[in-house]
């Protein structure tokens, strides 16, 4: 049976959490890849605010294709989060409450994942048409130029997830 999980995901939410949980997210989550983390971690060195507020956000990795009618997006399905690894501590230290995405994440990720009690989620690859049908609502937030990689705000209903790493560095990857 899955944890339904009502966002903004609260401290007293992740700590319940562990890895291997299924989970149900309603209420808004931020998205953004690559060239959106690229940037947003460029703001953060040069210490200039960010155009989006990631204290107590759950950020997805998708690139979502183009909504069919009747429905918010296309087909969204998770980017693999090892690509972000390099940005994530920092978005952590400023208070962003963890990721969705799919794939096995760096020493350093998990590392910072437990310093800020955070966690991260799997959603499950290759099903990208399902995913979109518990996403209600979008909006650009910033990057709008990136395309498919711009940052939006999701509004989304039981959106289907595992946890992947937990607050205290549990890990459904580590096979060891």
């Amino acid at each position: 049976m899955s944890k339904k999980i009502t966002l903004p995901i609260t401290d007293e939410d992740i700590k319940s959490l562990r890895a291997g949980d299924s989970v149900l997210l309603t209420g808004t989550i931020i998205t953004g890849r690559d060239a959106a983390h690229k940037r947003l971690f460029e703001l953060i060195q040069k210490g200039e605010p960010l155009p989006v507020e990631v204290r107590g956000e759950l950020i997805y990795y998708v690139g979502p294709a183009p909504a069919k009618p009747g429905y918010a997006v296309g087909p969204a399905g998770p980017t693999s989060s090892y690509r972000m690894d390099k940005f994530t501590p920092a978005l952590l230290d400023l208070g962003m409450k963890g990721m969705i995405g799919k794939g096995a994440r760096s020493q350093e990720v998990i590392d910072s994942i437990k310093k800020n009690g955070a966690v991260y989620f799997a959603a499950i690859g290759g099903a990208a048409a399902l995913i979109a049908k518990s996403i209600k609502k979008e909006e650009i937030l910033c990057y709008d130029d990136l395309g498919t990689e711009a940052v939006r705000r999701y509004t989304v209903e039981d959106f289907p997830c595992i946890v992947a790493i937990d607050c205290e560095g549990n890990n459904v990857y580590d096979r060891s």
